[in-house]
């Protein structure tokens, strides 16, 4: 049974606005969080991406705003300032009809225009830990007014490291306030903050028999690494890609993928770290207008992003983490609409992909890479579809004419015709349809021999890892295979690389994907420079190029992995 807006107990300007978004029926999580909030109690909300979070909390958020106050009595915490921005836009769409006031506050811009906002007197602010508490400790943001607070995204705040902000911001309001955290996972860490800083909560969880919504159709393509862009390409032009988000591991592999694909002349622009809050901006400004329709990101650039028509989602690379791979197609398939994920994925990765599929409960498919001849026949079809609305739409008069005069000094007009297309077509030579090298998949008898090289072992499985049962440490390469080796002591290292030494290890729950990932990303570099990685109890030892060390110590003074800040440094 379909629950409507107007039925929930608001008033008619919140109805009115949701109805000219063009949403009519409120979304499950909407559907039991917003009378709980309308009537006051605290709830811990928990629903996966792209179920209508946002609005399950605004929409009561604004009900019980006082408008003739410009106190700030409304505040909501997110981790990113792309996920600020984003709620900002949907509270101001919200609450159009009433005059209410709302400004994101969030790090990497000036303070000038958020002063200006907020000493102009506004009803909500939505921003980011750190920038919070800068503007409370300067007096520009006053809390002792805030009625109702919003914890968004909980669980992202808590691995980027945001704990004891989020805590001082929490002890900073009013303890009688209203409460709402919204969070993917309830861990032991959230439901702490519950128990301390909530008033007897009433948990609202969605569930479902899979991690991803039955819209989103999964396929995935077995490609060897050096075919990767050749397999993109060729999928690009065959799916009819209205908007598509691709993710790559590093900002590096981000960059570069994107210059690969602007030189084809697609519409594409790459999200990463290296890039001013301001370039970020125009970026998404332009993703939004239509100007470009393909974005290459991150993980870490992606978070917060929001855009509601996306077509497809393209993991270029595996993620490492299951929970990743949820997030990162959640971004389509949302309110309801299809969606479409693809993943390009290597033989020796296909051991994460059944990782994520145990994860979700759910099986990818595997597809077939189109042909030269199906991209060639999808390049005629969409030139005759253009041609055609052209010709059923357009006066040709000035064109007709100079057709005529070719034709008076004996140019046939079919020939006149072959040569416009040609031109016409010109930039499809900047798209050459390169082979695609054979997947080349080991047999059992190779699989095999190649364990017994690496040292034997009896193989068994735990949470989706190859692991070796024998004597000594466990050890992994770079990209997260284990390889049982002799024992060797921590300072020793391969060639030509330099060991590092991260102050966490097994018991915090590191695992390789997590130091290869923040590595890469955060110092932005390639992959291969990554070489072996010793995880032991408390400690692990990553052994780094020697030529990016000094950039990854630069970067990297301080991390965050698995949600507990951590420190490298040259291995004694």
């Amino acid at each position: 049974m379909t629950v409507t807006f107007d039925s929930l107990g608001l008033r008619q300007p919140l109805v009115q606005a949701v109805m000219e978004l063009g949403y009519e029926n409120a979304t499950p999580i909407q559907e039991r969080a917003i009378p709980a909030l309308l009537e006051g109690r605290d709830i811990l909300g928990q629903a996966q991406t792209g179920t209508g979070k946002t609005a399950a909390f605004a929409l009561p958020l604004l009900e019980r705003l006082d408008i003739s106050s410009r106190k700030v009595q409304g505040l909501i915490l997110t981790p990113t300032r792309e996920l600020a921005l984003q709620v900002t836009e949907a509270i101001y769409q919200y609450g159009k009809h009433l005059n209410a006031r709302v400004v994101a506050i969030y790090g990497g811009s000036s303070y000038t225009r958020q002063l200006k906002r907020l000493d102009e007197g506004v009803h909500v602010v939505v921003g980011t830990p750190g920038r919070v508490i800068d503007l409370i400790e300067r007096g520009a943001l006053d809390l002792h007014h805030v009625r109702f607070l919003v914890l968004d995204e909980a669980d992202e705040m808590l691995k980027m490291g945001f704990i004891d902000d989020v805590e001082t911001i929490l002890r900073a309001t009013p303890p009688e306030r209203q409460t709402a955290l919204f969070s993917a996972t309830l861990s032991d860490a959230i439901r702490s903050i519950a128990k301390q800083y909530m008033h007897d909560p009433q948990l609202v969880a969605i569930e479902q028999k899979t991690l991803t919504v039955p819209q989103i159709e999964q396929r995935y393509y077995l490609v060897e690494e050096n075919s990767k862009v050749a397999a993109l390409a060729r999928l690009l032009e065959v799916e009819d890609v209205h908007s598509a988000l691709i993710f790559t591991r590093t900002k590096l592999g981000a960059a570069s993928l994107a210059d690969t694909l602007l030189t084809r002349l697609f519409p594409v622009e790459a999200l990463h770290g290296d890039l001013s809050q301001e370039a970020r901006e125009t970026v998404m400004r332009r993703f939004r207008r239509g100007q470009i329709t393909i974005l290459v990101a991150t993980d870490v650039a992606a978070r917060g992003l929001d855009i509601q028509d996306m077509s497809h989602v393209i993991n270029f690379d595996v993620p490492y983490d299951a929970e990743d791979y949820v997030h990162r197609i959640g971004r389509t398939g949302r309110a309801g609409r299809e969606g479409i994920a693809i993943t390009l994925v290597t033989p020796r990765e296909r051991r994460w992909l059944k990782t994520i599929e145990q994860f979700t409960r759910q099986p990818i498919r595997r597809a077939k890479l189109p042909n030269v001849d199906e991209v060639i026949a999808k390049r005629d079809q969409r030139f005759t579809e253009k041609l055609s609305n052209l010709l059923e739409t357009e006066d040709f008069e000035r064109e007709v004419n100079f057709i005529h005069g070719l034709i008076a000094v004996g140019y046939d007009a079919t020939e006149i015709a072959a040569a416009a297309i040609r031109l016409a077509r010109a930039g499809e030579l900047q798209r050459p349809i390169e082979d695609i090298q054979e997947p080349r998949e080991r047999t059992y008898a190779e699989r095999q021999a190649a364990r017994d090289r690496e040292g034997g072992g009896r193989r068994f499985d735990r949470g989706g890892e190859r692991r070796f049962e024998r004597s000594g440490e466990r050890r992994y390469d770079k990209d997260g295979e284990d390889r049982e080796r002799p024992r060797r002591r921590s300072n020793e290292r391969e060639a030509g690389m330099v060991r590092l030494m991260i102050d966490a290890g097994r018991v915090h729950g590191i695992q390789p994907g997590d130091v290869v990932g923040v590595i890469a990303s955060e110092a932005g570099i390639p992959g291969r420079a990554i070489g072996a990685i010793d995880i032991q109890k408390n400690q692990t030892f990553v052994d780094v190029n020697e030529m990016h060390v000094e950039r990854v110590l630069k970067r990297m003074k301080t991390g965050t992995m698995r949600g507990r800040q951590v420190t490298l440094r040259r291995a004694e």
